[in-house]
């Protein structure tokens, strides 16, 4: 993997981590997750215009991964409301590329030896993020198991979907509806004053992350293969425990950090075996 990719890819691993800690920071994570998303449409779109190109064949995927985007962001901010980041990111973020790699081997792929090991890895991972006591938090370990699955559905429906558009067109197709949605929702509700309270430097800061990381992935992915990239990627895990601990000043025990480099490894192992 050249040095270049590798730095861009790791660049976008602690952008992505980045942001995710700035909305769980904020005093109304579905508001402030609103604003960030509403921006970065906005961000997009001047981009999207000058490289667009969407084909027919991508509207049945770009429906399904909306919906799916839709159903992580209910998701993601119910769980940053009540759970560390340090517990929700890692299992969701680690759990998706394993969850995408048994739907290949149910369809009929073959698991390799060392990607059978890398989910195990995972699985041991999870166990000890989450805690092995009574008083885990079980219900953060549940919402993180079920953003990793809308994120391997979403992986799944832009892997088909994105060979019938450019990419950023693609994904303002993708988003643009789920803000709209979010703001529907806020406005029916007559609760958009609580959206505009979060519009602040925190949330443009957010935004851009969200750009920059998508922007800085597909920068990475010009210059190596998928793989090694999702690899690299996937270390955000390590930068959102560690943003978790110093930033939200969450309890990041000894277990859960050894818990986090074990997914981070079986990730490795699932991506580039």
């Amino acid at each position: 993997m050249p040095l270049d990719a590798f730095l861009l890819a790791l660049a976008a691993a602690a952008l992505h981590a980045g942001w995710n800690v700035l909305v769980a920071r904020a005093t109304d994570v579905r508001a402030a997750t609103t604003v960030a998303l509403c921006l970065s449409v906005v961000l997009f779109a001047p981009i999207a215009a000058a490289t667009w190109r969407v084909e027919a064949e991508a509207i049945p995927w770009l429906a399904v991964s909306a919906v799916l985007e839709l159903a992580y962001f209910l998701l993601l901010t119910a769980a940053y409301r009540d759970s560390d980041v340090s517990l929700v990111y890692p299992i969701a973020r680690g759990v998706a590329p394993v969850f995408v790699l048994l739907g290949g081997w149910l369809a009929g792929a073959t698991l390799g030896a060392l990607q059978a090991v890398g989910v195990v890895l995972v699985g041991v991972g999870v166990l000890l993020v989450r805690g092995i006591t009574r008083r885990a938090d079980r219900r953060g370990v549940l919402l993180a198991l079920l953003i990793a699955g809308t994120i391997a559905g979403y992986t799944l429906a832009d892997n088909q979907g994105i060979e019938h558009a450019s990419a950023i067109a693609y994904l303002e197709l993708v988003l643009a509806p789920v803000a709209v949605a979010a703001l529907v929702a806020y406005a029916a509700a007559g609760r958009l004053a609580e959206v505009r309270q979060q519009v602040g430097v925190p949330t443009v800061a957010a935004a851009l992350g969200t750009f920059g990381a998508y922007a800085l992935a597909l920068a990475a992915l010009e210059r190596a293969p998928a793989a090694p990239v999702a690899a690299v990627r996937e270390t955000s895990v390590l930068f959102a425990v560690g943003l978790g601990a110093l930033v939200l000043h969450e309890r990041v025990t000894g277990m859960r950090v050894v818990g986090t480099v074990l997914v981070v490894v079986g990730v490795v192992l699932v991506a580039t075996a």
